[in-house]
C-alpha cells in the first residue's frame, strides 16, 4: 500500500502506556496500556477490583502513577502542576455514580454551579444556558424542583447536564447505570449516546452492563488483574478468544438469566 493511499492515523484524546499503581505493596495497575482516538466512545469493562476506577483517578489527575504515562490530548498529566491540572480538568465532564448533586439546591442552581464558578458569565447568560442545557436532556420543568424529589433516572440527566454545560471535550462516566432499573438504564445510555453526537465529545465510560457496552460502545477495553487484557469494536469482542473475556462475557450472561427467572415481588 502506498503511503498517498493510507488514511491518516486517528488523534488520540486519551493515551495510558505501561501504568503501574500500588497501594501497601498490593498492585492495582500492572501496566495499563490504553487509547482513545478522538470523538469516540470507549467503554471500559471488568469485575470489580480489576482496577478501572484507579485508572479513571490517573486521568483525571487525582493519582499519580508509580510508572508509566497519562497523557491526555498529547499533554501528560503527572507532569502537570495545580494550575495546569485545573485547565486540563475543565476539558473534562465527569459523570459519578452517585451522581454528585448538591441536596440543597434545585435542579436549575445545580446545572447553574459550573458556570459561577468557572465563568464570569452573566446570570441572564447563565439562565439561558442553563434552560437550553435543561431542554436538551428533557427536564425544562423540573428546574425549580430538588434532587430529592426527583426519580433515579432524572437524577442522572440532572448530573449529566452540570457535567456537560462547559461543552467538555472529554466525557468520562464512571458506572453512570449502576443500581438502576432496566429502563433507567435504557434512558441513561441515550443519553451518553447524546453526548457524543451534541458535543463531539471523546468518552471513557466504566460499566459492568455488556449489553449498554455493546449498544455505545465504538471500543470496548476489557480489564482483568490490573492490565487491559482485550480491546477492540464490538465485533472484534464478541469473537475473541481470549480466555477472560469468554469467562466475564460467560458470567454476565449468567447473570442476566438468573435475574430474568427470579420471581417478582
Amino acid at each position: 500500500m502506498s503511503d498517498a493511499s493510507r488514511e491518516p492515523a486517528p488523534k488520540l484524546t486519551l493515551e495510558v502506556r505501561d501504568l503501574h499503581k500500588s497501594f501497601g505493596g498490593q498492585a492495582a495497575l500492572r501496566g495499563v496500556d490504553l487509547v482513545v482516538p478522538e470523538g469516540t466512545t470507549c467503554v471500559l469493562m471488568g469485575v470489580s477490583g480489576s482496577g478501572k476506577t484507579v485508572l479513571m483517578k490517573h486521568i483525571m489527575g487525582l493519582m499519580r502513577p508509580d510508572r508509566g504515562v497519562v497523557l491526555v490530548e498529547g499533554a501528560e498529566v503527572a507532569k502537570m502542576n495545580e494550575p495546569e491540572l485545573n485547565q486540563m480538568r475543565r476539558k473534562l465532564g465527569i459523570l459519578f455514580q452517585a451522581n454528585a448533586l448538591f441536596d440543597s439546591l434545585n435542579v436549575f442552581d445545580n446545572v447553574a454551579f459550573p458556570l459561577r464558578e468557572r465563568t464570569k458569565m452573566s446570570e441572564p447568560d447563565i439562565t439561558k444556558t442553563v434552560n437550553e442545557t435543561l431542554g436538551k436532556v428533557g427536564l425544562s420543568h423540573a428546574a425549580t424542583r430538588f434532587p430529592g424529589e426527583l426519580s433515579g433516572g432524572m437524577q442522572k440527566r440532572v448530573g449529566f447536564a452540570r457535567a456537560t454545560i462547559l461543552q467538555p471535550k472529554i466525557l468520562l462516566y464512571d458506572d453512570p447505570t449502576a443500581g438502576l432499573d432496566p429502563l433507567t438504564t435504557a434512558a441513561v445510555n441515550e443519553i451518553i449516546t447524546t453526548g457524543k453526537q451534541q458535543l463531539g465529545a471523546t468518552s471513557l465510560v466504566i460499566t459492568p452492563d455488556v449489553a449498554s457496552a455493546f449498544g455505545m460502545a465504538d471500543n470496548l477495553a476489557l480489564m482483568h488483574e490490573g492490565r487491559v487484557v482485550e480491546y477492540g469494536p464490538p465485533d472484534h469482542f464478541r469473537q475473541s478468544q481470549h480466555p477472560e473475556v469468554k469467562a466475564f462475557l460467560r458470567n454476565w450472561l449468567r447473570r442476566r438469566s438468573a435475574q430474568t427467572q427470579a420471581p417478582q415481588a
